[in-house]
C-alpha cells in the first residue's frame, strides 16, 4: 500500500496543530502575493520579493482573486473568484498545500479573507444565497482551519475585508458590502440593482456592528467593494459604479468611524477616464495619498489625502494590482508587468509570463 501524499501529511499535521512553527522570517521575506494565469490558462497563486520576481507557485483549482497572509507563519490563503468554493490554505517556503476549504452548503467565498491580530482565526467574506444575505466566516487558524460559525456582514455582498487598528490600539473588522445580490445560479449577474443599498461595516471581532457608513441617495449604485487601512486607522474605500456609462462620480473615499466620508477629487473631470470601476485602493506608506487602479480605464490616479486633489495620472493598460510602497506605489497588469510609481513616473521593474489577477497583496 502507498504511504500518504505530502499533502495529506501536512494536512494531518496542520489540523493536529504540530505542524512546524515557521516565520516568514525563513522565506527571505517575501514582499507580496497575487493571483495569476500561466499563458496555457491555469491559474495560481504566486508569491514575490520587492523587485516583482517570483519566489514561489501554488496551482489553484479555478481562477483566483485576492489571498491574505497569516501575521507570524509563513502561510497564505488564496480565495477564489466569487462565487467561489475554495480558499487554499499554502506552506509559502515551497507552495505546497496545506488544506482546502469549503464554505458550508448554501455559501459562497467572496473573494477576500484577513486574519485575527494574533493569527488564530480567518475571517472569510460569504454569501449566503437562498436568502442573500452576507457573511462572515469564522475559521479556527489554529485548530486546522476548522470551520467554527459565521455571523452577519452588516449588509448584501460583503467583498473585501480588512482588519483595523484604531489610535488607541483596538481593533475591528471593516467590511465592504457591495450591496449587490447574486445567486449561483445566474452566474454574476447582479439581480437587485432597483434596489442596491452599499455600506461601509464596522465589525467587533466577535460579530456586532459598531459603525456603519451608507452614502448619499445619488451614490446608491457605486457599490464599494475594495479598501485599505492607513496606519492611523483611516479607512480607503474603492467603489464601482453601477449606473448608466459616463457618470462622473468619484470612485475613492476616506471614512473614519463616527465622521462623515470625504470622497476624492469629486470635481475632476479626469474622474471619467476610471470608466465607473475601482479595480484595487492603497495608501502610500506615509497615509498621504491614495491611488485607485482601473483595469477598464486602463489609469492609476493618485490623490492628496488632506486637499482631495487628483495629483497624478498614469495610463497602464489591464491594470489593476496595487500597493504602497516606501516611495510611493507598486502596480500589476493583466500583461504580466510589475512597475513602481513615484511623484507620478512610472518605472518598470520586470514583466513575467503569468497574467497578474485583481490584487497585489502585502505580506505584513
Amino acid at each position: 500500500m502507498a504511504g500518504p501524499s505530502r499533502r495529506g501529511f501536512l494536512a494531518g499535521l496542520l489540523a493536529t496543530g504540530m505542524a512546524p512553527q515557521a516565520s516568514w522570517a525563513d522565506l527571505g521575506h517575501p514582499a507580496y502575493l497575487s493571483a495569476g494565469k500561466t499563458p496555457d490558462g491555469r491559474f495560481l497563486l504566486a508569491g514575490l520579493d520587492r523587485t516583482g520576481t517570483i519566489l514561489f507557485r501554488h496551482p489553484l483549482p479555478a481562477r483566483g482573486h485576492a489571498a491574505t497572509a497569516h501575521p507570524s507563519r509563513p502561510e497564505a490563503v488564496a480565495f477564489a473568484r466569487r462565487p467561489g468554493q475554495f480558499a487554499d490554505v499554502i506552506d509559502c517556503r515551497n507552495g505546497a498545500a496545506l488544506t482546502r476549504l469549503t464554505p458550508p452548503k448554501g455559501h459562497h467565498f467572496y473573494g477576500h479573507g484577513v486574519f485575527s491580530p494574533d493569527g488564530s482565526r480567518l475571517f472569510t467574506t460569504e454569501n449566503a444565497y437562498e436568502n442573500g444575505d452576507g457573511r462572515i466566516g469564522i475559521w479556527d487558524a489554529s485548530a486546522g482551519y476548522r470551520r467554527i460559525g459565521d455571523y452577519a456582514s452588516g449588509g448584501i455582498g460583503p467583498h473585501d475585508i480588512r482588519l483595523r487598528t484604531s489610535p488607541d490600539g483596538q481593533h475591528n473588522l471593516v467590511v465592504a458590502n457591495g450591496g449587490i445580490q447574486t445567486h449561483p445560479d445566474s452566474g454574476r449577474a447582479k439581480l437587485n440593482l432597483a434596489t442596491m443599498q452599499p455600506n461601509l461595516s464596522y465589525l467587533s471581532l466577535g460579530g456586532p456592528l459598531e459603525d456603519q457608513l451608507i452614502l448619499n441617495a445619488d451614490m446608491r449604485l457605486n457599490s464599494i467593494r475594495h479598501l485599505a487601512i492607513s496606519a492611523t486607522g483611516t479607512v480607503g474605500f474603492a467603489m464601482q459604479w453601477q449606473g448608466d456609462a459616463g457618470a462622473d462620480l468619484p470612485i475613492i473615499g476616506l471614512h473614519n468611524p463616527g465622521s462623515a466620508p470625504r470622497l476624492m477629487a469629486e470635481d475632476d473631470p479626469r474622474l471619467r477616464n476610471l470608466n465607473g470601476y475601482g479595480g484595487s485602493v492603497a495608501f502610500s506608506r506615509d497615509g498621504a495619498q491614495i491611488s485607485v487602479t482601473s483595469p477598464r480605464g486602463g489609469v492609476v490616479q493618485i490623490a492628496d489625502c488632506t486637499s482631495g486633489a487628483l495629483l497624478h495620472e498614469v495610463r497602464l493598460t489591464d491594470v489593476c494590482g496595487l500597493t504602497g510602497t516606501g516611495a510611493g506605489f507598486i502596480v500589476t497588469t493583466g500583461a504580466g508587468e510589475v512597475s513602481t510609481i513615484r511623484d507620478g513616473t512610472l518605472t518598470h521593474l520586470g514583466r513575467s509570463d503569468l497574467a497578474w489577477d485583481n490584487h497585489l497583496i502585502p505580506i505584513p
